[in-house]
């Protein structure tokens, strides 16, 4: 395999881990100089698209929000982030990864996400020195 293929398998992979999927508004939120640029490629590639900022005035299918511990009130940033998500929308919150600067401990995002009304779907390693939760909002019957 060549190392371009084996880039792109990379990048696809790091993105389907996220159900990243061509045709999604995905709008990243947080975005700083610690940000993994290999998942953001790797998003990017597989929406076949660039990644919204946080000034997107319409609806967005996906939120990436990067997450630090000092970033302030992580339920108000979810409660903004819900804003602009579709109904079927999920939130992706990247959080440094345990022992790294501005990690986020789990009970601080289980509280956040609870209380602005989100479930944790699931965790994973997102990227290196990055560590992803899948949040969604309750499915409202009609």
């Amino acid at each position: 395999m060549s190392a371009t293929a084996g880039q792109a398998q990379s990048e696809r992979s790091l993105a389907e881990r996220l159900g990243i999927k061509p045709g999604l508004v995905v709008q990243e939120i947080g975005y700083d100089d610690d940000v993994d640029e290999e998942l953001r490629d790797s998003v990017e590639a597989a929406m076949g698209a660039e990644l919204v900022d946080e000034d997107y005035g319409d609806v967005v299918d996906v939120v990436l929000l990067w997450w630090r511990e000092e970033d302030g009130d992580l339920f108000d940033e979810l409660t903004n982030a819900l804003v602009p998500l579709d109904d079927a929308g999920r939130i992706w919150l990247l959080t440094p990864k345990a022992g790294r600067d501005g990690h986020v401990e789990p009970s601080d995002i289980d509280e956040a996400a609870t209380s602005a009304g989100l479930s944790q779907t699931k965790s994973i390693s997102a990227a290196k020195e990055w560590s992803g939760t899948l949040l969604v909002a309750p499915k409202i019957r009609k």
